[in-house]
């Protein structure tokens, strides 16, 4: 392999443990994970701390795959931590949730493949959070999965309202929503809201099976900036008129016209040979 396609290979194996949350960075995918235990809830403090790790994620240039996770065997995460949410003020609750909008909507735009991991009971903010990545994985039999904020008297105010009903449909959402009702992570697949159920005994073990599914995706032997150009073409593209949306999708496949992966891609296609990329 020529020396430049080693070199886009190389990741920096970068971890940082911070209060709330941990990054860590090798072979072409970024883990991020969600780490309050026993229930991973989120406050402003780790909604800051993941913040940072997406823009570490995305400006990583050897990170291809974004994959993000709770810690432990039982919680994807539970969502907002709710004792927070009692003792601060109604203008601190709407900046809250605002930042946490904008943080979501951050990591569903970087131009990479995210795979939410869901390793345990996934509900409220934290099936908000998972509706943000782009593809779900779910481990069998961990936990349940819905957003039943209407039990607290509230609506799911990170993005969940907007994004159920883009996956499943407005009237499957509105009945979702309005009955609060949890179900198991194979229900969610049928729903669509899970792409995989995975069969494993730990936590440990479903990562190894996530981690290499993410890797499937990463360099050389997938067009990494292909696979993120498609993401920003859905992800994009499906909030702008159809008219729009073509004409983002030409502009992105221009992109891809003028790269050295485009040329490799069809040079090996025509030599009868496995493409090599570069991410280039």
């Amino acid at each position: 392999m020529a020396e430049a396609e080693a070199k886009v290979q190389e990741t920096s194996g970068e971890e940082t443990t911070g209060k709330l949350f941990q990054y860590h960075a090798a072979e072409g995918v970024a883990v991020l994970t969600l780490n309050d235990p026993p229930a991973n809830t989120y406050s402003y403090e780790m909604m800051q701390e993941l913040d940072r790790a997406i823009l570490a994620a995305r400006m990583d240039e050897g990170v291809q795959v974004i994959v993000l996770t709770g810690q432990g065997e039982k919680f994807f995460s539970a969502g907002a931590n709710i004792k927070m949410l009692q003792e601060v003020t109604p203008t601190f609750k709407y900046y809250f949730c605002l930042h946490a909008n904008e943080t979501l909507s951050r990591l569903e735009q970087t131009p990479k493949l995210v795979i939410a991991a869901i390793n345990g009971h996934c509900v409220g903010g934290g099936l908000e959070v998972a509706l943000a990545a782009d593809i779900r994985l779910a481990r069998k039999g961990a936990g349940k999965m819905g957003l039943p904020e209407v039990t607290l008297g509230v609506l799911p105010g990170t993005g969940g309202t907007q994004r159920l009903a883009r996956v499943v449909g407005k009237s499957r959402a509105i009945e979702l929503m309005t009955t609060g009702e949890l179900f198991d992570f194979e229900r969610g697949a049928q729903l669509g809201l899970v792409n995989q159920v995975i069969a494993a005994d730990t936590h440990a073990a479903f990562m190894e099976q996530v981690l290499n599914y993410a890797r499937q995706f990463t360099l050389p032997g997938k067009a990494a900036r292909a696979v993120g150009l498609i993401k920003r073409a859905v992800q994009t593209g499906a909030e702008m008129p159809f008219e729009s949306g073509l004409a983002l999708e030409r502009e992105l496949q221009q992109q891809l016209f003028q790269s050295a992966d485009a040329r490799e891609g069809i040079d090996a296609y025509n030599e009868k040979r496995k493409p090599q990329f570069t991410g280039k």
